[in-house]
């Protein structure tokens, strides 16, 4: 239902900054109150898509992220529905201030959509690399967290946060990646896609990680372990039922995100968990760490974030069932 037919040795490559902005333009077309914010990385985050489309609903802020968000706030209040787009690092760390009072706090109907995030952003180093994001995002009450796994997903990601009246932050990626889920699939906010089904343990994966987590499957498979794997779109609200009846079905669960490994997803499973189900987890994510400059699969392999690291962290949890 959810993939599409594809040789898992050649898929089509496709950056979800692309969905993103495909989304945006599209957007721009059917609902007059679309307007978009941009920094000084336009090109980068394909804005330019619809600055070009649409001049009068784009605004350029520059090099001035806390600006930003409390003008987004302001257009939110007279109505508009804005979308405030840069890198994922300047869009959180920077203006969280202004996030926190007046997007969150207000619950202004802004949606952050922050690209270049993860590791993969790999050659502009540890300043550009937002490993932190997911955690400052949800702990702050009313945002809505969202990590699509692919291009297809974030696509679907920004025509549906329009429909919610609420606080949305939204990461994507930069670099071309593997476009695998199917066009018409459903997606539904606060609902996990379950892709492969498998009764040894449960791998509940995020952004780029899910596509590292398909092949670990495989490579799992290959050695007698049935693992199945869930796409954790939405980190906040965060699916509780879905990730009950996993640890309930499987015995344990691995998660898999290219994010910090503490107060992620791998934190707000941990937390569903203790308080409903207590089950065996392991973390896959970087270790309490900055990065460094390098290219996204040499960065994977050494902070420990690419499929083998997976398959270890499977094997790791059905040891302690």
């Amino acid at each position: 239902m959810f993939l599409k037919n594809f040789d898992i040795t050649k898929p089509e490559l496709k950056a979800s900054r692309l969905g993103f902005a495909e989304a945006l333009v599209d957007l721009g077309k059917t609902n007059p109150d679309v307007v978009v914010l941009g920094g000084d990385v336009t090109g980068s985050v394909k804005t330019d898509l619809f600055r070009d489309a649409y001049p009068d609903r784009f605004f350029s802020v520059g090099v001035a992220e806390q600006d930003m968000m409390g003008t987004a706030a302001g257009l939110a209040l007279a109505g508009k529905i804005p979308f405030a787009s840069t890198y994922g690092e300047f869009a959180t760390g920077r203006p969280f201030d202004q996030i926190r009072q007046s997007i969150a706090y207000s619950e202004m109907n802004v949606k952050i959509c922050a690209s270049h995030c993860g590791l993969t952003v790999g050659p502009d180093g540890a300043t550009h690399q937002s490993l932190e994001d997911v955690a400052i995002m949800r702990v702050l009450p009313h945002m809505n967290v969202i990590t699509p796994c692919d291009a297809n997903q974030t696509y679907k990601v920004i025509l549906k946060c329009v429909e919610v009246n609420a606080p949305f932050y939204i990461r994507f990626y930069r670099d071309n990646s593997p476009n695998f889920t199917a066009p018409d699939a459903p997606f539904e906010f606060g609902k996990a896609d379950t892709l492969i089904d498998g009764n040894d343990c449960t791998i509940m994966a995020s952004g780029l990680l899910v596509w590292e987590s398909i092949l670990a499957v495989e490579d799992l498979y290959k050695e007698g372990i049935n693992a199945r794997l869930v796409n954790m779109h939405t980190i906040k609200p965060i699916d509780k039922e879905t990730i009950i009846n996993c640890a309930k079905e499987t015995g344990c669960i691995v998660t898999a995100e290219d994010h910090q490994k503490h107060s992620g997803l791998g934190g707000a499973v941990a937390e569903v968990l203790a308080q409903h189900y207590p089950a065996p987890v392991e973390f896959v994510a970087v270790n309490d760490t900055f990065g460094e400059s390098g290219t996204g699969k040499e960065l994977m392999d050494k902070y420990g974030i690419s499929c083998k690291y997976i398959v270890e962290a499977v094997k790791r949890a059905i040891k302690r069932k």
